[in-house]
């Protein structure tokens, strides 16, 4: 049974992946030479990069720590952003939002450009309840918070500790936004479609990626602040195959990720879905290395296992006079830690029943 904040269910199918940086250093194909073999499907994915010849120390990247739980016989340390729930302290995470428009051919997409709503999607995502403080979260009839969407969610997931410390937060910083970043995508690596019930420019994410770490070493992004990359009406594509609605990564000196940001109603990554994704994803799994339980069969990825609910696995929640749709995600008891751990001894934020693993991650 579900309870949430939320009054109706959103999620659908949609298909994780992890990609090597060994593997995307070469060329993908081109969308326009997507085969049968890798049909238009909703997806999000993580980069690993090679580890970096000269690793920084702890302290310059974004705080963190070790959550370690057993399962199966074996002890798995997991790092997560922010501090020990024990402590109760609150970690506030710098970020820089990079908008980019793209162009292809002579279509272009801008998340600087104003909407029906008379905002920019810029404007959208700053007020949207990834980054507001202001709607309170209620799950089962326990209140975790009035705070930010994923430090709700994150609360959620050690409640059994945050509980008794209710002053712990892990937030993300008001962003700070960096000019419009116009990248031109060469014609073998872009093409323009209507998919999954939007129209949409369609990049190759080993190409993206390049252009998003060179913008992180020339906007000087420092190690410990977070930049998010925020396209609109753009999906990446993989080795041909479309469509991705988000990714994030970490090279050694930068966790960062990227969203987009589709203002099509019912469309998939409509609004800031895929950022909710990204953000809880990059606050349980920063470096993109934390391990699961044999069934899992992937990484720890807590937004990839609700993508096959309906509406791509997001709920409405209203503020202002916008409906914003987040992304439900998984708690740790869903890669098999002590059910103590979550909110009620929930699998999930908005507390769908899954068994550990049950849907890969």
């Amino acid at each position: 049974m579900r309870k949430s904040f939320a009054t109706a269910a959103a999620t659908a199918v949609a298909v994780s992946s992890l990609v090597s940086a060994g593997s995307t250093a070469s060329a993908s194909a081109s969308p326009a030479a997507a085969t049968a073999a890798s049909a238009d499907r909703a997806r999000f994915v993580i980069l690993q990069h090679p580890p970096t010849l000269r690793p920084l120390a702890a302290s310059a990247l974004p705080p963190s720590w070790r959550f370690v739980n057993s399962y199966g016989g074996t002890t798995y340390n997991e790092t997560f952003l922010g501090t020990d729930p024990a402590g109760g302290a609150v970690t506030t995470l710098p970020v820089d939002l990079v908008p980019v428009k793209l162009t292809c051919g002579k279509t272009s997409a801008s998340p600087t450009k104003i909407g029906s709503d008379g905002k920019t999607a810029v404007q959208d995502t700053i007020s949207s309840p990834v980054f507001a403080k202001t709607l309170t979260y209620t799950q089962g009839g326990t209140t975790v918070g009035t705070t930010q969407y994923v430090d709700a969610y994150q609360r959620a997931s050690l409640w059994g500790t945050v509980s008794a410390h209710p002053s712990y937060h892990v937030y993300l910083g008001t962003p700070k936004v960096k000019p419009l970043k116009t990248l031109v995508v060469p014609a073998a690596k872009c093409s323009v479609k209507t998919v999954l019930g939007t129209n949409a420019i369609l990049v190759d994410i080993t190409w993206f990626d390049t252009q998003a770490q060179s913008l992180i070493s020339a906007l000087a992004v420092p190690s410990g602040t977070i930049p998010i990359f925020v396209t609109t009406q753009a999906y990446l594509t993989q080795k041909g195959g479309c469509c991705i609605g988000g990714y994030h990564s970490f090279t050694g000196s930068s966790v960062y990720m990227q969203f987009t940001y589709i203002r099509t109603v019912g469309a998939f990554s409509q609004d800031v879905s895929a950022l909710s994704h990204e953000v809880g994803e990059t606050y349980q799994d920063p470096f993109v290395n934390n391990p699961t339980p044999p069934a899992c069969k992937g990484p720890w990825e807590v937004g990839d296992p609700l993508e096959g609910e309906a509406n791509y696995g997001g709920y409405p929640y209203p503020l202002g006079a916008t409906n914003f749709h987040l992304q439900d995600l998984v708690l740790p008891p869903y890669f098999g830690a002590p059910t103590a751990t979550s909110v009620n001894g929930w699998s999930t934020f908005q507390g769908t029943t899954l068994g550990v693993c049950q849907n890969g991650s």
